[in-house]
């Protein structure tokens, strides 16, 4: 289609599509913004206009008259872990059930990089904003509690954040994973984090535990964030030497965990009657190695769901708790 014969076809109108699904356009404007407060067969309707219309809504415009605009940020570190999908999923999936999009930006693992996200994000002015973590920039909190955006930071904790948190507490996990080891008997232990502040908090958490029981640690190596299996794989290279006949390790994810293991095994260490390895995250892939790996389960779609249902009360002016910890468990495989 040339210039000439697109512009002269008149665009859909909201009306258009009110006529053909048969109901008023205040009606196709709730599908499209507020998609609860209408009945499912309604909303099929409606919907089914809207795309044999080709109805393009303009929700900029729609924004601006009601000082909304339907898009919620979402701020993490990465996707190619499979730490933070759950939590993202399953809070994209909450929002959008109240007719919210979100748009995703990726931080990385440097303040420096997440506060220019943050930025940027806000320059867009969105309903709503998710982080990763509840350790901000003085600058940053500064300027998230100036805008008077709704924020919730989801997988930390903190004494005071900067409005709504839901997580749990990382440091807690090292030292629950520590008195598992020490419970089953081991002597000699090691761990292996990444330098995210979240991996730092469980690493240092697990051997100042142990330590703090007159027992030693072997070795405590951090590595890059975000950590992977080759990382897991030569950081156990670099401990091998400093492993005593039966250790415990405490890894920072699954990934590294599943590193550690593949290298042991190459090596001839057997796991976990020589070494015993628990990770964190509870990934498809801990189940279904051989040995199975033991971790630290926490559950990320809850965290996602109650993420969403605390911002979009925020986004509507209601007062929720400003701080929600979720559970976590060690699920206990053949790696230990």
């Amino acid at each position: 289609m040339n210039e000439r014969s697109r512009a002269s076809v008149a665009p859909v109108k909201i009306t258009d599509v009110a006529a053909l699904a048969g109901v008023a356009p205040m009606t196709v404007s709730r599908v499209i913004n507020t998609p609860d407060r209408v009945s499912a067969p309604t909303a099929a309707r409606v919907r089914a206009a809207i795309e044999q219309l080709g109805y393009v809504p303009n929700l900029i415009a729609g924004g601006l008259s009601s000082r909304r605009s339907r898009m919620i940020a979402a701020i993490v570190p990465t996707i190619a872990s499979p730490m933070f999908n759950a939590p993202v999923q399953s809070f994209t999936d909450a929002v959008g059930k109240a007719g919210y999009h979100v748009m995703l930006a990726l931080s990385g693992y440097t303040q420096e990089h997440e506060d220019a996200q943050i930025r940027a994000v806000l320059a867009r002015r969105p309903d709503g904003l998710l982080l990763t973590g509840a350790r901000r920039s003085p600058a940053i909190r500064k300027l998230l509690l100036e805008s008077q955006l709704p924020v919730v930071e989801i997988w930390d904790t903190a004494d005071e954040p900067t409005d709504v948190l839901v997580g749990f507490d990382h440091r807690e996990v090292g030292r629950a994973v520590a008195d598992f080891f020490i419970n089953a008997g081991h002597t000699h232990f090691a761990v292996l984090y990444a330098s995210d502040p979240r991996g730092v908090g469980r690493g240092q958490a697990f051997a100042e535990h142990i330590r703090s029981r007159g027992l030693p640690v072997v070795a405590e190596k951090m590595l890059p964030a975000p950590s992977n299996i080759a990382d897991g794989r030569n950081a156990l290279k670099d401990i091998a030497d400093k492993l005593a006949p039966r250790t415990a390790v405490f890894c920072s994810s699954d990934l590294v965990a599943y590193g550690a293991m593949t290298e042991a095994r190459l090596r001839g260490i057997d796991v976990p009657r020589q070494l015993a390895i628990c990770g964190f995250g509870d990934f498809e892939l801990s189940a279904q190695s051989h040995p199975s790996g033991t971790t630290v389960r926490v559950d990320g779609a809850e965290i996602g769901r109650v993420a969403a249902e605390a911002l979009l009360a925020r986004i509507v002016g209601t007062d929720e708790a400003a701080r929600v910890m979720v559970p976590f468990e060690i699920i206990v495989r053949q790696s230990t």
